[in-house]
Formats: C-alpha cells, structure tokens, sequence
C-alpha cells in the first residue's frame, strides 16, 4: 500500500511529496505549499474538462463508425463523408489569417536548423548523452559505422579505413566549406587575417574561404598556435582540432586530429512513448532527471572497474572570435521536454474522493517546477549554463485531437505559471501532428496555441495508427508497408509543411520530420533523410548522438530556410494537397495474396512482442528491437500503435481469423525468445503462453478495437503493473 501525505485536499504518494519538499522547490522560487494549492486548483479546474474531452473523442468515434457500417456497402462518396465530419463537429471551419509571433523563443527553435534527438528521460545515461551530443566527432562517426558504405574491420585501428574516413570529411568540407581555390585535402596551413578572414594554403596556393563569413574564429596555444577553427555552414558550426602530435594530425598535411560537428541542437527528454512509468515510483523518478538536467548537477555512472567514469553535462564552449573578442557556444542541445497525455490518469496523486488525477496536469505543474531552476538561474553568479537563456520552458504536448484540446493545453499552462509565478507565456507548446483531427485541422489548432507555439512535427506511426483506428469500420486497411506512398501520407506532410509557413513558423518555431528508426545502417540514412530537408523540416528525429553527428552533414549542404521560401512560391500561399486528399481513407483494394497477408501479420505480430515483451517484464519503454529479419530498430509505443491497430482492423473485416492471429503470436513469441536468448534478464514467452508480457500481447490485438483512439497505454500500464506486483 503507497504511503500517502494529504495536501491542500489530495492524497500525495509520500515519496513525490518528500521529492517536490526536499529537492525541487528549493532553490526554484516556488514553496511546497504553492505546488499543494496549484495542483488542488488545477484538479478542481481541469479535471472536468479532461474527462469532457476523452468522452467528446469517444462520441465522435461512435459516429464515425455509424457512418462507415451504414456506407459500406455502397462505393465510398468522399464529398459526402467530408461534409459529415463537418456536421459532427470533426472538421472545424479553418480561420483566416493566422499568423503567430511566440517570444522569447531560442536560436535552436526559431534559427538554427538540425538534427533532434529524442531519448526516455528515465535513463540518466541516455539523457546526458543526449544534452551532450550537441557536439561529436565526425571522424568517429565515420569510422564506426556503415556511413561509407561499410563496417569497420574488427581489431586495432585501420590506417587505410581512417584515411577513407578523413577523405569522406575533407570531400564533405569541399562541397559545405569551399576554398576560393584548392581543395581541403591539400590544406596544409590555416592562420586568421585581416578583416576577420582565415587565410588557407592549399598545395601552393594561398587561398582563403569562397565565403569568408563561415569563418567563426579559432583558440591558439601560449606560443599563438592555432589548436582549433571554428567555422559555420548554414548556422551549424564546425571544429577542426589541430594536433600534430595526435596520429591522425600527424599524418595530416594541415595537423587536423578531429573535426566536431555541431549536431543535436535540441533534444525532447520523453516522458510519454520512449518510457514506461507506470507509478509514482517511476513518476518520481522521471521528475527527478528532469530536475537534475534543470539544475545542471545530473550524472550517470558509465563503466566497470578501471576504465569507469561519472557522465555528467559538457560545459560551453569558448574561442576567440574573428573580431578578436571572446566568444561562446553552447555546449549541451536545448532540452525540452514531452509531457504525457490527456489519456492517461496516475494514482501518485489521488483526488478528495480517491481517484487518480489526470497525469497530464501533473506533469503540467512539476515539470515547470523543475524547470524555474534554470530559468531563475543567473549563469554570471551560479557560472552554471542555462538551458534557455531567453527564459522559455518547452513543452511537448503529444496526441492532442484537435484545436479545443490545443487550448485546452494551453489554459493548464496559463494556469501554471500563476501558480508558479512565471511571467505570461513562458511556457511554450510542440504541437505533435499525429492524430488525424490535428491534421485535418492544423490551422485552427495552430491558432488555438497563439504565441505558445514552439513547433509543429509529423510521426508517420502514431499517425497511422490513427488513421487505422479513426476509419477502422470503413474496411480492411492495406498493409503498413504500402502506407509510405498512400494519398492521405503524402498530404499529411505537405500540408503540415504549407500550414505551418502559412502561420508564421518559419524563423519562429520549429517544423519537425519523424524518426530514421534503423539505427546501425547509417549509410541509408544518409543517403534517404536528406529528403526531410528537402520536405521542409527545420528538424527531424534522430536515433542516436552518432546519427545526429551524420545527419547534421545534411543541413551544411542544405539551407532549409531557402528551401522553405522555394516550398512557398510553390504553393503560392496554398497547401500543396487538398484537405481531400488528407481524408482519403487507405482501404485495401481488391484481395491481398494468402501469403502477402500471412507475411503482413508475421511482421506485424514480431514487431508487437518484441517491444511489449521489454516493456512489460524489464520496464523498457525505448531499444533496439530487431524486427523479423534481424534488423535492429529504435522502436517505442508508437511501433506498438499501429502493429496492433492494423492486427485488429483486419480482424474485424475477416482478412484473418482469431485462430490464425493466435498461431501468428505463438510462432512469433519463438521468433523473440531467439532474438532475447542472450540477455540473463529476459524471460521466454513460448513456455507456455501464459506469461503476462504474452498475454499483453493478445489484449492488443484481441482488444484492440475498442481502445480509446487505438492507444495502448491502458493495457501495457495495467501488464506493467502486473509485472511489477509480481516482482
């Protein structure tokens, strides 16, 4: 039984209150008794309106799923369907002239353009290394993955391959860091100039940059030799580290040991998909990272024995600039953090009459609180980094259907910061574009945030799974696979794009892409991402600090900016697909092959127990799962969305039986088993079928169509739990 300390008329777990008493309101500006006081009256406000919400989701459900059995037999009228999601209320009438203007908003949301990683704040190590991968190594990144077309080959360092790797960075720095003349495998000397210009010998030739403004400044050494350049391609700075004693320097005509990319410039510490909280134990947990990346003092432990280490965060970095002054950047990525949804309720805070609270307006109050100890903090006086020196908290808001419950968010953080004591708008919103009345929608629920708004993003599987379950009555879906080139896809990240420069977010907020989910093939990766730039994303989802350092090479050779204002002259103003095409429901035309849909249903039923089976027994809300073939993926509950989602639609339209399904599991429970045989923490699921990650599994797939919009947080919280009570 938790032990529970009554506050201002709710029930608080004992160990949340002794962590918000003890470590987060001192030092934040805030008293306990605020915290009391503000999450009574945030219950007391919200709460009916959350519960409102959730039931109005559900209303809309039912309709639509009346209108697709009462149409189904007769060939789809996409005029008539439109025009009935406008007369239940679905599709609002889109306002005029929306144009935002959010303040206070830092250089990586509104100017800087690059990679974004995304990492489950319950891991410290994951979390620092992730504010830490602001900066990495090029030449590793290189050398340890598949980037150039291959592994690297086992044992001590290869010259030939650490040459390959040196040769790919100097072709790279030729075509995002030209020389007026030369190329920079012949650079043998660098030495700043006047008028703020590095000069460059190159062979025989004294050159200088094509574009002498990518030139930052360097540091020297006491004998005024130069030990590192500094550089900018399209807002991204570039280090060069000089070191003719390194062996990679001293084999180097011009002494470069390493060249450091400026990659992650933001990063979303998750406490929604890539986790699983599931108490207040866990809760308390999350809450306490969190603060510990506010107030700068998180460590994690790496290592064993001799070679162990204490990670903490990278402090800034300082050079000298071209102008001769000291100068700065920053050294760990902006943080911001994703709070859970409107869905979920959590028991670490109980209401006067005993009912768990809804979990959103807990995070909602003490994720904030946490976050006044950086933007309280006087870095002149403390000599501690701020996070945001402009005094914003970001605040990732996922699964949000529609503008009502935009502004919904937004009310519960106005409310916030008067509890707080936080200035008008301090806190700001990410929009995550992954429900389909968001999408359908985007402009209103853009202007319901106002100047809020801090990003707009796109995820293709939440997405999916929503698309699955909004229309699950309407027929049988084609298989997920062939999802990437469906109608309603392609407008989905168009329009996203359109809306957003339509509203002002471009040099305001960010336009997020999806996530690059294989993480060992980097050389797809790079050869396949660059399209989201292409597409208009100011930042996209990364797995990893090594993906981050790779996919950083995109945004030096492409100005997203420009891109932009090309993507807009293309569309004169107007989104590019029809809010038409959005709505085109992905239906399976004619009949799959027996053997296409018992392949579909293998994968599919792989890719669900491979990921619930860590989430249930080991409480891993984010790995590398490998899927049915072998191949690695970071997969976290949005894989699961739409696995299940498309299991249970083609249930429902007898493309497979229950038998069928069940065989499936069993056969792809062995498949995992093999997969996991190596990790002492696993537990078999074939032995028997009985095991509660197992039986998770089927509570999925079987009773996946009647959960709320598709989710699968109720039933993986409840196995969680289980699990857990079973130790």
């Amino acid at each position: 039984m938790t032990d529970r300390i009554e506050k201002a008329g709710l029930q608080w777990d004992a160990g949340l209150a002794t962590f918000i008493e003890t470590e987060a309101c001192p030092g934040s500006g805030v008293e306990p008794e605020a915290v009391w006081a503000g999450m009574f009256a945030l219950v007391k406000a919200f709460g009916p309106k959350n519960q409102a919400l959730l039931e109005r989701r559900e209303a809309l459900q039912e309709q639509i799923d009346a209108w697709h059995v009462e149409h189904r037999a007769k060939p789809h009228d996409a005029a008539a369907y439109q025009q009935f999601l406008s007369d239940i209320g679905y599709l609002v009438e889109e306002p005029e002239d929306v144009t935002v203007n959010p303040q206070r908003i830092d250089s990586e949301i509104a100017a800087v353009c690059g990679p974004q990683l995304v990492v489950p704040i319950t891991n410290a190590r994951f979390a620092l290394n992730a504010a830490n991968a602001r900066w990495g190594s090029l030449y590793d990144a290189l050398y340890g993955t598949n980037a150039m077309g291959s592994l690297p080959p086992e044992g001590a360092f290869d010259q030939a391959r650490g040459q390959e790797v040196v040769n790919w960075a100097k072709a790279h720095l030729d075509r995002v860091l030209p020389l007026k003349k030369g190329s920079w495998a012949d650079v043998s000397t660098m030495a700043p100039g006047g008028q703020g210009k590095l000069m460059v010998i190159a062979g025989k030739i004294s050159t200088e940059l094509a574009d002498p403004n990518q030139y930052a400044g360097c540091n020297r050494d006491e004998r005024g030799r130069i030990t590192d350049v500094y550089f900018r391609a399209n807002g991204l700075h570039i280090v060069m580290f000089i070191d003719r004693a390194d062996p990679i320097g001293k084999a180097d005509p011009a002494g470069i040991a390493d060249i450091f990319v400026e990659a992650a410039v933001s990063t979303i510490m998750d406490m929604e998909d890539s986790v699983a909280v599931v108490d207040a134990e866990d809760k308390t947990h999350a809450y306490r990272n969190w603060l510990g990346l506010m107030k700068g003092d998180l460590t994690a432990p790496v290592g064993e024995g001799d070679g162990a280490y204490i990670r903490e965060l990278n402090p800034d970095i300082s050079f000298e600039s071209k102008a001769g002054r000291p100068a700065l950047l920053k050294g760990r990525a902006l943080m911001l953090v994703r709070n859970t949804d409107l869905l979920m309720y959590t028991d670490a805070v109980l209401d006067g009459e005993g009912n768990p609270v809804p979990e959103g307006l807990l995070d909602a109050l003490i994720t904030p609180l946490c976050a006044c100890h950086d933007i309280r903090n006087n870095p002149a006086e403390s000599e501690r980094p701020s996070n945001s020196p402009k005094g914003s908290i970001y605040i990732v808001k996922p699964k949000l259907h529609g503008p009502e419950e935009v502004a919904f968010t937004c009310q519960t953080f106005q409310a916030v910061e008067q509890v707080l004591g936080l200035r008008e708008e301090t806190i700001k919103v990410g929009i995550m574009d992954e429900e389909r009345r968001t999408s359908a929608n985007l402009k209103a629920c853009i202007a319901a945030a106002g100047d809020r708004i801090a990003f707009v993003n796109t995820g293709f599987l939440d997405r999916t799974g929503d698309e699955i379950h909004t229309s699950i009555e309407a027929g049988a879906m084609m298989p997920k696979g062939r999802m990437k080139t469906a109608t309603w896809l392609q407008a989905y990240e168009d329009r996203n794009v359109d809306i957003a420069m339509d509203c002002g977010l471009k040099g305001r907020a960010q336009i997020g892409k999806g996530m690059w989910a294989i993480t060992d093939d980097m050389a797809s990766m790079l050869e396949q991402k660059k399209s989201h730039l292409e597409q208009g994303g100011t930042c996209a989802w990364v797995p990893s600090p090594t993906a981050a350092v790779l996919h950083a090479t995109h945004y030096h050779e492409t100005d997203v900016f420009k891109r932009l204002y090309e993507i807009a002259e293309e569309g004169k103003g107007e989104p590019r697909r029809s809010l038409g095409e959005l709505l085109t429901i992905p239906l399976q035309e004619g009949e799959l092959p027996t053997s296409e849909v018992q392949t579909e249903l293998e994968n599919n039923c792989q890719s669900l127990l491979g990921y619930v089976v860590r989430w249930v027994d080991q409480g891993v809300g984010c790995s590398k799962v490998p899927d049915i073939n072998d191949v690695p993926l970071m997969e976290d509950r949005a894989t699961l969305r739409i696995s299940a989602q498309a299991i249970a639609n083609w249930l429902l339209h007898d493309v497979v039986s229950q038998e069928q399904v069940l065989e499936a599991l069993k056969a792809m429970a062995k498949k995992v088993d093999a997969q996991n045989a190596d990790d002492p923490a696993y537990t078999p699921m074939a032995s028997g079928y009985e095991g509660i990650a197992f039986q998770a599994a089927c509570d999925l797939v079987f009773k996946g169509r009647e959960q709320p919009s598709g989710y699968t947080q109720l039933i993986l919280q409840a196995r969680r739990q289980e699990a857990k009570a079973a130790g």
